[in-house]
């Protein structure tokens, strides 16, 4: 704090206050209003430094990011997916802090969560957002259909689903999000995950043979056996979850997010009724499946006050702040697992998480992933639609994927 000297005394000046800005986005996870509130917690503990919010869809947090930068303004800090950094350091958007990450962070942090910001050994940010998909299901629906226990294995999952649909109880069981959008691929890299597939083999695509190829395939064959909701193609993962909530699907692959939110009699038929597993395997080749999902903070090289905004992302993605909001998204530190006050109430997540968080398994580190997810992202949507082939889809995918 400044001193201004009148006849001889010091009178305390008013703090500067030095404005940031911050990007993050509207859908999945913590909620627009859990991040307000995290945000005024900081302002309040440091009144110094106020926080500019913006959210946008997860569909717009690249290009807006990546467009920010070049128009030389913008923001000061960044939310991040997992398959960005290998692009993000390339092209020099997020600052280096390696530098900053302390021991006890390193200690603190799951090993699994550190692999959202690394790339080439460096960190470019704090993990934040840990995150996988799960299997949920409706215990009504498989107790009506006289099924015990939910699917250990993605052909199980078929099994059950017809057992469901041949019983009457509903047309189309099984919902996904396979809209030609990330969300897709997230699904798709589950079952990649399952087959036990490779996307990437000397830098050179493989997933149009073995794993990719027969995770391809079995969404082909779910979709057409009528088992999965025709819709799929065009969802997202929140209408996945208006879709499961409402009573209309039996199983649906979603984030963490959507246990509470369907478990909240407010909003959802089916409170009380949700159960949650990690994500099927295939017998012979995995016991479960789960995509990272994960999503960090960093700083951005554009930003001129490169300080307060890594104060703000330590506080954001702090033990404190993360387990007072632990029922929309599970925290990064180990230790928050064996605190009552997180695990309170969802017991049967945090089981399924301990699996599945293991288990987390990469989309392609690439600095061309976005021209390798959409090729792969029009590849399904084709498969989808019967205009290709699993085979031809994901052939002519390798071929304009840009590696």
């Amino acid at each position: 704090m400044g001193a201004v000297f009148l006849g001889g005394l010091a009178v305390p000046q008013a703090l500067a206050e030095t404005k940031i800005n911050a990007l993050f986005m509207a859908q999945a996870a913590y909620s627009e209003a859990d991040v307000r509130a995290m945000t005024e917690a900081f302002t309040k503990a440091n009144p110094d430094i106020s926080v500019n919010l913006e959210f946008v869809p997860y569909e717009g947090l690249h290009d807006k990011t990546v467009l920010a930068q070049g128009s030389g303004g913008g923001y000061d800090v960044v939310l991040f997916d997992v398959i960005w950094p290998a692009e993000y350091a390339t092209n020099k958007v997020l600052v280096d802090v390696s530098g900053k990450i302390t021991d006890d962070m390193k200690k603190g942090v799951l090993p699994g969560a550190w692999t959202t910001v690394q790339y080439d050994g460096k960190y470019y940010g704090m993990p934040w957002i840990l995150d996988t998909k799960y299997l949920f299901y409706n215990k009504e629906i498989l107790e009506k259909a006289g099924i015990k226990n939910p699917p250990k294995t993605w052909d199980e999952l078929t099994e059950q689903a017809k057992t469901i649909k041949d019983k009457g109880l509903m047309a189309s069981p099984i919902a996904w999000s396979w809209s030609q959008a990330e969300a897709a691929i997230c699904d798709y890299t589950t079952l990649v995950s399952a087959n036990k597939g490779e996307f990437l083999k000397d830098g050179k695509p493989a997933f149009q043979t073995d794993g990719g190829l027969d995770a391809l395939k079995y969404m082909v064959d779910s979709y057409k056996s009528g088992l999965t909701n025709p819709n799929s193609k065009e969802f997202l993962e929140e209408d996945v979850r208006k879709v499961f909530q409402n009573g209309d699907a039996a199983f649906a692959l979603n984030w963490t997010y959507m246990y509470n939110m369907a478990n909240d009699p407010k909003d959802s038929k089916v409170a009380g009724k949700v159960g949650v597993v990690p994500a099927p395997g295939v017998a012979g080749k995995s016991e479960v499946s789960a995509v990272n999902g994960s999503m960090g903070l960093g700083v951005t090289t554009a930003s001129k006050h490169p300080d307060e905004a890594w104060k703000y992302i330590v506080f954001m993605t702090s033990q404190a702040t993360q387990d007072k909001y632990a029922k929309l998204s599970l925290p990064i530190w180990a230790s928050s697992y064996d605190d009552p006050a997180v695990t309170k109430g969802q017991e049967e997540l945090i089981a399924a998480a301990k699996q599945s968080l293991a288990a987390m398994y990469p989309r392609p580190t690439t600095p061309k992933y976005q021209e390798l997810s959409t090729a792969l992202q029009q590849a399904i949507q084709e498969s989808l639609l019967g205009q290709k082939s699993p085979d031809e889809a994901l052939n002519e995918a390798a071929e304009n994927s840009g590696l």
